[in-house]
């Protein structure tokens, strides 16, 4: 395994500047919640385009780098799948909740978080999100509602739900927006996640992302059947199938009407939670 870049001298001086520059860049603040879909024009379409242009650049530089061992670790790259996370963050707004698994650098920056900062921390700088000890996988940032970045697979799903009901049980309108791949759909803690998040009615979107191979087993050699968003129906969750992921104003177009339908429904107060 490559080292993380940790050497001293001059290298921890650039480090300690690439900090300084990190936390001082302008980043993206997240627009407050659409009040309808977007629509079919430059400029809305534009910011999307930039948004989508960033995460392939940026994808295509760490592999590079990844290659050329100067990122350690793990390094799982979003290539192909922009438009998914572009097209749900274009239809949510400040206060809701993101989480996702290993696959995460495209939801970092779709979230508004400075690109600067998530290459510092795949290359185990100090300015990086996790100050260089997380990595490709393990990168949070609060002030961006984004909660990871996780290294299990699966495991991010309840953390979802659980965001979802904390929203609920403070009374607010935000919606957890849980991400998950194709490979997560085995996972038992899934299908328990599903279960609490139906009976509860919580206010959490899943997203399921299948990329057909999740890390390098063909889905029809891993999951039997091959509507993998069927499987929620059994739990009674509303769903919605996109099959070209590509379609960015479709997707931000289902996320919109998912979300307008969980905040109308009716709000469970601390007293009666307690209850």
């Amino acid at each position: 395994m490559t080292p993380l870049i940790r050497s001293k001298g001059r290298e921890m001086a650039q480090a300690k500047s690439a900090a300084g520059a990190s936390r001082s860049a302008p980043t993206r603040t997240r627009k407050s919640r659409p009040a309808k879909p977007p629509k079919n024009n430059a400029a809305e379409l534009l910011p999307f385009y930039r948004d989508m242009l960033l995460i392939r650049r940026f994808e295509e530089k760490a592999g590079q780098m990844y290659g050329m061992g100067l990122i350690g670790g793990f390094c799982h790259l979003y290539i192909g799948q922009e438009a998914v996370v572009v097209g749900m963050q274009s239809a949510i707004g400040k206060g809701d909740k993101v989480v996702t698994s290993y696959r995460d650098h495209g939801h970092m920056l779709a979230c508004g978080m400075d690109a600067r900062g998530v290459m510092a921390e795949l290359t185990g700088r100090i300015g990086g999100y996790s100050k260089g000890k997380g990595g490709s996988m393990h990168m949070f940032s609060r002030e961006k509602d984004f909660y990871g970045g996780h290294g299990i697979v699966g495991a991010q799903v309840p953390i979802g739900a659980g965001l979802a009901f904390a929203n609920k049980f403070n009374g607010t309108n935000e919606v957890s927006l849980t991400y998950l791949g194709d490979g997560a759909l085995n996972q038992g803690q899934v299908y328990e996640t599903f279960n609490m998040a139906a009976l509860w009615k919580l206010p959490v979107i899943f997203i399921i992302e299948n990329n057909k191979y999740a890390m390098g087993t063909s889905v029809t050699r891993a999951a039997a059947g091959i509507s993998l968003y069927q499987r929620g129906a059994a739990y009674g969750l509303s769903l919605i199938h996109i099959s070209e992921p590509t379609r960015l104003l479709s997707i931000s177009y289902a996320v919109f009407c998912l979300k307008k339908k969980k905040i109308k429904k009716k709000k469970r107060t601390k007293k009666k939670l307690k209850k």
